[in-house]
C-alpha cells in the first residue's frame, strides 16, 4: 500500500485525558480526519502502533505520569509520526524541554481552535514530506530507498529477494497478486512458470516477520497472494 497520505483521511492520535480537548476532537472530524484518542500515557505506545498515526498530540500532563516520558516511548516503539506537545504550563522551562526533546511544535492550554487546527495542517504537510517515500501495511513499514523494514517498531533483516518481494505485495496491499504476477515482477524471466520459488520465499517471509497465523500474508488458493491492508495490533475505536 503505497503512503499517498493526501488520498486517504490523515490519521490522529490524541493522547489526552482533558475534556477541554473535545472541541479538536470534532473539529478534526468535521475536517474529514481519523481521530483515535488514548486517555493514558500507557495507552498511547499500543495505540500507536495499531494506528500508525500521521499526527500525534500529546498531553505533557497525564493522568498516569509524563508526557514527555510518552513521547519517549513512542519513538522507542518507532512511532515517528509528527508531535504537538500541549500543556497547561506557560513556562518556558516546559517549552524548551519538549522541543529539546525532539517536540514538532508546543501549545499551551488553553488554545484558540483555529490556530491548533492551523498548526496541525503544518506538521502534517511537513511529515507528509518527509515519509512520502514509505510503504505501510498493518503494523509493517518498508523503506524503498533504505531497503529497511520494521514490524511492530522492530527491524526486520531481509534478503535481497525477500525485500523485492515483500515490497510487490505491499505495494497491492489489499489485492490478490497471482504467483505469475511475482514471478514476473520479483524475478522477471529467471523462474517463469516455477511458482514454487514464490511459494518458499513466501515461506521465509512470514517466519522473518512472525506471521505464523498468516493474518499478514494471506494465501490465496488456486491464485496467489494478499497482503492485509491492516493485519497486526488491533486499532483502538475512534471515537
Amino acid at each position: 500500500m503505497k503512503v499517498h497520505r493526501s488520498s486517504k483521511p490523515p490519521r490522529v492520535l490524541v493522547v489526552d485525558a482533558d475534556s477541554g480537548t473535545r472541541p479538536l476532537l470534532t473539529k478534526l472530524r468535521e475536517l474529514g480526519f481519523e481521530v483515535y484518542v488514548a486517555g493514558l500515557g500507557e495507552d498511547a505506545v499500543p495505540a500507536g502502533l495499531s494506528v500508525r498515526p500521521d499526527l500525534v498530540v500529546l498531553d505533557v500532563s497525564l493522568p498516569d505520569g509524563d508526557g514527555f516520558e510518552t513521547y519517549g516511548a513512542l519513538r522507542a516503539a518507532g512511532i515517528d509520526a509528527p508531535v504537538l506537545f500541549l500543556t497547561a504550563h506557560d513556562r518556558t522551562e516546559a517549552k524548551v524541554r519538549g522541543l529539546m526533546l525532539g517536540a514538532d511544535d508546543y501549545v499551551t492550554k488553553p488554545f484558540e481552535l483555529e490556530e491548533l487546527v492551523a498548526r496541525v495542517h503544518v506538521l502534517l504537510r511537513r511529515g507528509r514530506a518527509l515519509d512520502c517515500r514509505l510503504l505501510r501495511a498493518g503494523d509493517v513499514t518498508l523503506d524503498p530507498t533504505t531497503r529497511e523494514v520494521w514490524r511492530d517498531g522492530r527491524e526486520v533483516t531481509l534478503s535481497c529477494r525477500e525485500f523485492d518481494l515483500l515490497g510487490f505485495l505491499m505495494d497491492n496491499a489489499g489485492q490478490v497478486v497471482t504467483k505469475a504476477q511475482i514471478l514476473d515482477r520479483v524475478w522477471r524471466s529467471e523462474f517463469h512458470g516455477e511458482s514454487g520459488v514464490v511459494e518458499t520465499y513466501v515461506y521465509y517471509l512470514r517466519r522473518k516477520l512472525g506471521d505464523r497465523d498468516q493474518s499478514l500474508i494471506r494465501t490465496v488458493r488456486g491464485v496467489g497472494y494478499l497482503m492485509a491492508r491492516d493485519a497486526g495490533h488491533r486499532a483502538p475505536s475512534a471515537q
